[in-house]
């Protein structure tokens, strides 16, 4: 288990909750198509995170009923609105004290978390993209405040090119990081392993300088 079962918002989605130590943030995920809560790439990252002290929230961001219509699963729009829905009840918990929020999002997830971070700018800290779909955020890219890294697999060379054309339009502080002949899934040896020692090297940087005084 990486957290416990809550249900999320007003729209009532499924997720696994565990809160941050004290003067630590909280992680949403945004998993791309296809993925969810129940993930093992995505409960393994957060675990990962976990031990470094920081909270997580894995969540389904489309109901079971949604998730049938395929075209959900693409819908950005839609997606970065569920998120924007869960950092809102992510904030309103008494037992997170005002943690910071940062999005990890991968694949199409990327693209809405970017969304999201940009629609949202004062209430999300940082964003991290795995393998990502950044231009799935369109113009939006350009309004993006949040620090962001983007991690991307060597020899997933179509996704990686997206990647650093995406890099050139965000205008804050921003990271493209490679990790050497990994394709999409990162499913080489020690690939996701890297993935994850980015991630939360830019989380612990970035969340606390976050946190609120």
């Amino acid at each position: 288990m990486v957290g416990r079962e809550v249900t999320v918002g007003p729209f009532e989605l499924s997720g696994y909750l565990a809160v941050p130590q004290a003067d630590h943030g909280m992680v949403l995920f945004a998993h791309g198509s296809g993925s969810g809560r129940e993930s093992p790439r995505n409960q393994s990252e957060a675990r990962a995170l976990q031990k470094s002290g920081l909270g997580t929230l894995l969540l389904d961001l489309l109901t079971d009923a949604e998730a049938q219509d395929r075209t959900n699963v693409f819908d950005i729009g839609l997606l970065a609105d569920r998120l924007r829905a869960a950092a809102d009840w992510l904030g309103q918990r008494d037992d997170l004290h005002n943690a910071p929020i940062g999005y990890f999002g991968a694949s199409t997830g990327a693209g809405a978390g970017l969304v999201a971070a940009a629609d949202s700018p004062q209430a999300i800290g940082v964003v991290v993209s795995r393998g990502g779909r950044p231009d799935r955020a369109g113009d939006r890219l350009r309004r993006v405040n949040a620090p962001t890294l983007l991690i991307a697999g060597g020899a997933d060379t179509e996704v990686l090119a997206l990647n650093r054309r995406a890099l050139e339009l965000l205008p804050a502080e921003k990271q493209l990081s490679v990790v050497p002949s990994a394709t999409h899934l990162f499913e080489q040896p020690g690939a996701l392993n890297q993935v994850v020692g980015l991630a939360r090297r830019w989380f612990e940087t970035h969340l606390t300088a976050t946190r609120p005084s």
